[in-house]
C-alpha cells in the first residue's frame, strides 16, 4: 500500500490540463482562470463624489463661508464643468469632479440660499472624493492563472468592461456502478438486495465540481456487461467506477479494464475508509476505481478524484487540496488501525464533533457531516484539543 500523499502526487502527475475555452462571465463562476488578467482600466476611472453635496476648493472653505453655486453635475456624462475660488458646484453621488475642485462637502453640512450655499462644516482636501485608481490601477493583476473565479471576481471583471473570460476546459465524466445486490431506487427489493446510492452520490459530487456528467450506468456482475460499459465510458475525460475493484470472484472491474487497454498506476492506498482504490488511464481518460461502500467512495472522491478534476480544469496547486479550518474537538478521537482514518463530523461555531457510526457503510452520519478530521494511525486526540479539519462545502 502507498500513502495518501504519494497516491495524490502520482494521480496529479498523470493528469494534463484540458485546452482552455472562452465563456461568458456568468458562466465563469467557480471555474479556473486560464491566464493572468490585468486591469486595463483604473477604478474609479475618474475622480468622483462619494456623496450628494457641493464640489469645492478646500482652500476657499471655512465655517460660515458663502459660495456661489455655478451649476450642477449628476452621475453620467461628464459636462466638463469647472469652478474658481469662491464657487461651488452642486454634485451628486458618482458624478465626475469638476476641474478646480479638490473636495466635496455633504449637503447635510450646508444650507442653500438662492444661488449661494452656506458652509456649516470645515472642508479638508480630498474629502468625499473617490480618487481615480484608488481601488485599481491600470496594469494591476486582478486574477492569476489557475485561480478560482468567484462571484466577487466577475463583478470586478465586469467593471473592467469584460463580458467573457478564458477558463480551463470543460470536463466530461461517466459513472459506472457494479453489483448484483444493488437495485435502482423506486424498484422493489428482494431478500439480500439494497438500493444503489453510490451513483447519485458520485453524480452529485461531480456536478458540484463543475463536471458535465455524460452518462450513469449500472452493471450486474457480468464481465461482458462491465467491459462494454467501461469501453463506452473511456470516451470521456474521467470515468468513475464504484464497486468491483477488489480481488473477489465477483470483482470484475480490474480484468475488464485490462481488456479495454487501460493501464493501472496504483492499486491500494493506506486510507480508511477507502480501501481498495485504483487509478489508471484508458487512452486520454482518467479512470478511478472507488470502493463499493458509500462512505469509502465519498472519501476517496474527495481525496483523489476532486483534485484530478480541478487540475484538468486548469486549477493551480493551491486549489487542489480541500479547504481547511481549525476547530476544537468536542470528544476524544483515537485510531488504533494501521491506516490513517478520516473521521466524518460536524463543524459548527469552531467546534468539531464526530457524527454517527464511523463505518464505511453508514450513510446517516455522513448526511449530517460537513468536515473530515484526519486521525493518523495510532493517534490519541483528547477532547478540547485544537485540530485541523477539511471541508468540502
Amino acid at each position: 500500500m502507498i500513502s495518501v500523499d504519494e497516491a495524490l502526487a502520482r494521480i496529479v502527475a498523470n493528469v494534463r490540463r484540458l485546452p482552455p475555452r472562452e465563456v461568458a462571465l456568468l458562466d465563469a463562476v467557480d471555474r479556473f482562470a486560464a491566464r493572468d488578467v490585468s486591469a486595463g482600466l483604473s477604478l474609479p476611472p475618474f475622480d468622483n463624489s462619494s456623496v450628494d453635496g457641493y464640489a469645492v476648493m478646500a482652500a476657499s472653505c471655512a465655517i460660515g463661508t458663502r459660495l456661489k453655486v455655478v451649476g450642477e453635475q449628476a452621475a453620467g456624462p461628464d459636462r466638463s464643468l469647472s469652478i474658481q475660488p469662491g464657487e461651488a458646484l452642486r454634485i451628486l453621488t458618482g458624478a465626475p469632479l469638476p476641474a478646480g475642485a479638490d473636495a466635496v462637502i455633504m449637503q447635510e453640512e450646508t444650507e442653500r440660499e438662492g444661488n449661494e450655499v452656506l458652509l456649516k462644516a470645515e472642508v479638508r482636501p480630498g474629502e468625499f472624493v473617490r480618487q481615480r485608481g484608488g481601488d485599481v490601477t491600470e496594469g494591476q493583476k486582478l486574477l492569476a492563472a489557475g485561480e478560482r473565479v468567484r462571484t466577487q471576481t466577475v463583478a470586478l471583471l465586469a467593471a473592467q468592461g469584460m463580458s467573457s473570460l478564458q477558463v480551463g476546459g470543460e470536463v466530461q465524466a461517466t459513472v459506472v456502478s457494479t453489483g448484483d445486490e444493488l437495485v435502482a431506487p423506486g424498484s422493489p427489493l428482494r431478500a439480500g438486495q439494497i438500493y444503489e446510492s453510490n451513483s447519485i452520490l458520485l453524480q452529485t459530487m461531480l456536478t458540484n465540481c463543475g463536471v458535465d456528467v455524460v452518462s450513469v450506468t449500472h452493471c450486474q456482475d457480468r464481465a461482458e456487461e462491465i467491459e462494454a460499459a467501461l469501453r463506452a465510458g473511456a470516451r470521456c475525460d474521467v470515468m468513475v467506477i464504484t464497486g468491483g475493484v477488489s480481488v473477489g470472484a465477483h470483482d470484475l472491474v480490474k480484468p475488464a479494464l485490462a481488456k479495454i487497454g487501460a493501464t493501472l498506476d496504483l492499486w491500494k492506498v493506506a486510507v480508511k475508509p477507502g480501501k481498495p482504490f485504483l487509478f489508471g488511464r484508458a487512452n486520454e481518460c482518467a479512470v478511478f476505481g472507488l470502493p463499493g461502500n458509500p462512505i469509502s467512495a465519498f472519501v476517496t472522491f474527495l481525496l483523489f478524484v476532486r483534485p484530478a478534476i480541478f487540475k484538468l480544469m486548469g486549477a493551480d496547486d493551491a486549489e487542489l487540496r480541500l479547504p481547511e479550518s481549525t476547530a476544537r474537538l468536542r470528544v476524544a478521537v483515537h485510531n488504533d488501525a494501521a491506516r490513517p482514518h478520516y473521521v466524518r463530523g460536524s463543524l459548527r461555531h469552531g467546534s468539531f464533533t464526530p457524527v454517527g457510526l464511523q463505518e464505511s457503510h453508514a450513510l446517516f452520519g455522513l448526511s449530517r457531516s460537513n468536515a473530515l478530521l484526519l486521525a493518523p494511525s495510532g493517534a490519541e486526540i483528547a477532547a478540547g484539543e485544537l485540530v485541523t479539519v477539511s471541508t468540502w462545502e
